[in-house]
């Protein structure tokens, strides 16, 4: 990878991992009509770090945030597998859905997801900025902590 966006990673400290591959029926990205569609991608990375469990009660809001940011990681590398690892194609992150596996009565969900969002804007600047949905689920895949679709425009 290089381009603008590599050099932005790099400054960023960030290595992008391999995209992670889909656990069940589907694929993990589609592009159509110069938009990506980044199915859900989970607090989880090759290397092993995975944050599992309730936010508010396992996992602290702080903890639910780098878990939403390492789902923004998952997301910046299925972007980089659907674009070749041409990231300087990506002309606008359109939106994301966060889910926050949560106990009861939880509602720091936009806190927690901040993890991805504020990812997109320190790599993207303002073409990063996004529209966002932060919801509250009771259980996610596999136990995770946090799970961030994407919507991306390119050229």
């Amino acid at each position: 990878m290089s381009g603008q966006i590599a050099a932005r990673l790099q400054e960023l400290g960030i290595e992008l991992a391999e995209a992670p591959k889909p656990v069940a029926a589907y694929v993990p990205f589609v592009v159509t009509g110069g938009l990506i569609f980044v199915s859900g991608q989970v607090s989880a990375v090759a290397s092993g770090v995975r944050y599992t469990g309730k936010v508010g009660f396992d996992l602290t809001v702080e903890q639910g945030h780098q878990a939403a940011r390492v789902c923004g990681l998952n997301i910046l590398a299925q972007l980089s597998a659907a674009l070749d690892g041409d990231l300087d194609r990506i002309t606008r992150i359109v939106k994301l859905t966060g889910f926050v596996n949560c106990t009861d009565g939880f509602t720091q969900q936009p806190q927690v997801v901040n993890g991805a969002s504020e990812l997109m804007v320190d790599v993207f600047g303002d073409a990063g900025r996004h529209a966002r949905a932060a919801l509250g689920a009771n259980a996610l895949p596999l136990g995770m902590a946090v799970e961030v679709d994407a919507v991306a425009a390119f050229t």
